[in-house]
């Protein structure tokens, strides 16, 4: 009788209440995944989502999309004219896409296209006076973007952030600029 009665109230429910949260316990400590936040690339993607963000922000009282701007730097100090295939190698982008933002660009009266000298099947693209006056300023914003968000950092520890990134893209063959 006594053991039936220990049995009894060794069941009851807060002992499988128990039991059960045990098993749980033990299954979460041998299963349990990763933490968003333990992820190099969690944090790497917040800073980069938010230094975009801001930038983009920064950008837009001149008109001009992250993604163009990429077209412009490019585009500025190279060569008097160069090719939409040439834009597409430099940035990584497709000829589609370089043909849409040169199109948007011409709108904005940023870059002038017209038919290639050499082969007509082609087309020479060139940055405008205003677009060649634009990009220092652009580029001043990226700078200011920079400083903003890296300025916790000293300069050595952007260097070797920088360094340590730019080791990581090589190593994955990244080329695409990041554009969004």
């Amino acid at each position: 009788m006594f053991l039936n009665q220990h049995c009894i109230r060794s069941l009851d429910n807060s002992f499988l209440g128990n039991y059960y949260s045990s098993m749980a316990i033990g299954r979460r400590a041998k299963t349990d995944p990763s933490r968003l936040t333990a992820h190099t690339g969690f944090w790497m993607r917040l800073v980069s989502n938010h230094v975009s963000r801001a930038f983009a922000r920064r950008l837009e009282a001149s008109g001009v999309t992250v993604a163009e701007w990429v077209v412009l730097r490019e585009m500025y100090g190279g060569d008097e004219t160069t090719s939409p295939g040439a834009v597409a190698e430099l940035t990584g982008l497709t000829r589609g896409a370089v043909s849409r933002l040169i199109s948007r660009l011409l709108a904005k009266d940023l870059v002038t296209r017209r038919e290639s000298a050499r082969d007509r099947r082609y087309q020479d693209i060139e940055l405008t006076r205003t677009g060649v006056a634009l990009v220092p300023q652009l580029a001043r914003l990226a700078d200011e973007n920079d400083e903003e968000f890296f300025r916790v950092l000293s300069r050595s520890d952007r260097r070797t952030l920088t360094d340590l990134l730019k080791r990581t893209a090589a190593l994955h063959h990244l080329k695409q600029m990041p554009i969004e």
